[in-house]
């Protein structure tokens, strides 16, 4: 549907929870439930990070290296449904500002069932991800092992995942982000309960300590545990979300009927879904070039060529991207909206009230995101500590904070724009802008500072953060443009 197809909505949303609500009210009811969610599950990754940290001293560095890697396979995983789920929310969202209930519908429903489908062929591609993951960073063969254990418990969970995170994104897409928040609330509170009652570990935090109560060798089976907490979270969540989507929400409901594929609808989704897959994978496929690059600094530093640690770098990268990962949630929130408010008044054929929430959502991103880099500036050995005391973290992990925080601003510009153009279905666009940014700067970037001119860690944080400056004003470019505004989905 295109927005000059739409001649009778008067440029108003139509149908959903954001008709008849202004552009304020609008930012607010997406915002704050999805500002919530990715609060928590930050937290989670956080709690993994200090569960990890809790492990006997034998493993720990091990133990979070293995982890650290883990994060990239839960990005991986991120980006794979993410892929498939905007497909589902641009159209929902689409159909929410025209009015046209009816294909919301089918969008949910067969958007639910390629879920299913993508989430066995992505738990069948992690069991062949885990070798050459290991090699790629140097990983000790104890933190290569813990690897394995980490990814292939969490591969059997996948089609629960896709179910659950699809099934988010749709609501989102109808403008409903209270529900997908309240689920994800039970899903995470199961994460960390499971994660730290199969880990085995204890946790000992400044003024008191919490002592496990079941009788597992937190050395042996640490990081098997915390895996198989998140795959039980998963299967929770996957019920959830599915008896949510039964039984309804405003102008969208999960009918039976609808799940049976049908080659126009499974079209659209994935026609919209696919470029945002390949722009996630791009990215994905950037950041193993950067694991290669701290394990070229990692093999010069055993040879003796160049001094430095000889462990635990990875951890200490592992590390600054969880706490980086708290910079996203207002900007990923605001994005959200963007995209959603965005996608529904294209819908209504109002592409200047569309225009006005993607630039109100950046400038409040911005504000937010800017004053979360103050925190990483002043006071980043204090967050280090809190997931780790060990000194190759405690010496590495704060200039990396640093320089995360200096582009805060830029990094906003970045992560609402880019949203708000993916949630009205200009999925070409941004993997274009993503890829030639990602791989004719960031790379070249983070392998000249870090590994040519031997600045290490550093170096190569300079170059990734340096890159997301350029990649900014690349996706602005594109927004003042326009063409997104003529898209048909």
């Amino acid at each position: 549907m295109s927005t000059s197809e739409v001649s009778d909505t008067d440029g108003r949303i139509q149908s959903g929870r954001l008709a008849g609500r202004t552009l304020t009210a609008a930012i607010l009811i997406v915002a704050i439930p999805v500002l919530f969610q990715q609060s928590m599950a930050a937290t989670v990754g956080l709690f993994d990070k200090i569960l990890a940290g809790s492990l006997p001293n034998s493993v720990v560095d091990p133990a979070l290296d293995a982890i650290g890697i883990g994060s990239y396979i839960s990005w991986f995983v991120g980006i794979a449904m993410a892929g498939l789920g905007i497909g589902g929310q641009v159209i929902i969202a689409r159909a929410m500002g025209s009015g046209d209930t009816r294909d919301g519908h089918e969008a949910l429903g067969q958007s639910i069932s390629l879920a299913c489908l993508w989430g066995i062929l992505v738990g069948a591609g992690l069991w062949f991800l885990v070798g050459p993951l290991a090699g790629l960073a140097e990983l000790t063969p104890e933190a290569r092992g813990f690897l394995e254990e980490y990814v292939l418990t969490i591969a059997i969970s996948m089609p629960l995942c896709g179910i659950l995170m699809v099934g988010s994104m749709c609501l989102y897409g109808a403008g409903e982000t209270i529900l997908p928040a309240v689920i994800m609330v039970a899903v995470n509170l199961a994460n960390v309960l499971f994660s730290w009652l199969l880990s085995g570990a204890d946790l000992e935090f400044q003024w008191f300590s919490i002592t496990n109560p079941l009788p597992i060798d937190p050395a042996e089976h640490g990081v098997r545990g915390i895996a198989a907490g998140t795959a039980i979270a998963y299967l929770v969540g996957a019920l959830l979300i599915t008896i949510a989507l039964a039984r309804g929400v405003k102008d969208l409901r999960l009918e039976t009927g609808r799940l049976r594929p049908t080659g126009q609808m499974f079209g659209r989704i994935i026609r919209v879904g696919a470029p945002s897959f390949a722009e996630g994978i791009s990215m994905w496929g950037v950041n193993l070039f950067v694991l290669g690059f701290i394990g070229t600094i990692i093999e010069r530093n055993v040879l003796g060529s160049t001094e430095g640690p000889t462990q635990g770098l990875v951890g200490a990268h592992a590390i600054a991207i969880q706490w980086e990962a708290f910079s996203f949630m207002p900007g990923f929130a605001l994005g959200t909206a963007a995209g959603t408010i965005a996608g529904q008044f294209l819908g209504a054929g109002n592409a200047r009230m569309a225009s006005k929430a993607i630039i109100n959502c950046t400038i409040a991103g911005m504000i937010f995101m800017g004053l979360v880099g103050l925190l990483f500036i002043f006071k980043g050995e204090a967050l280090t500590r809190v997931i780790s005391d060990q000194p190759v973290h405690l010496e590495e992990t704060p200039k990396l904070l640093i320089i995360c925080g200096v582009i805060q601003v830029f990094f906003a510009l970045n992560m609402v724009v880019r949203q708000g153009l993916r949630g009205v279905g200009d999925t070409k666009w941004t993997f274009l802008i993503t890829t030639i940014s990602s791989y004719g700067v960031r790379l070249p970037a983070a392998w000249l500072l870090g590994v040519w001119m031997g600045w290490g860690l550093t170096g190569i944080w300079l170059g990734l953060c340096g890159e997301i400056v350029i990649r900014g004003m690349m996706f602005t470019a594109r927004f003042m443009h326009g063409g997104w505004a003529r898209l048909k989905v």
